[in-house]
């Protein structure tokens, strides 16, 4: 009770093939794929721009420890 047969599943999808028809399918499937394939390469597009902001910042300039200073130093 509350399980569907075969024939009820072959009833709805020759209803889903009639009411979207074959190409209708296949073009939805394609345009899904296309969707995939533009947010992996929006993510990827991403990733590669903060890496080359990573890339192109200058690493700070190192720490001298000095207790004197520049005055003393030419002395």
């Amino acid at each position: 009770m509350g399980s569907f047969s075969i024939w009820h599943w072959l009833v709805v999808g020759i209803l889903v093939m009639l009411l979207f028809g074959k190409g209708r399918f296949s073009d939805m499937m394609g345009d899904v794929a296309k969707g995939i394939k533009a947010f992996k390469k929006g993510m990827s597009e991403e990733d590669d721009t903060a890496k080359r902001v990573e890339s192109q910042t200058p690493p700070p300039p190192p720490v001298i420890e000095n207790s004197k200073t520049p005055d003393e130093q030419s002395r």
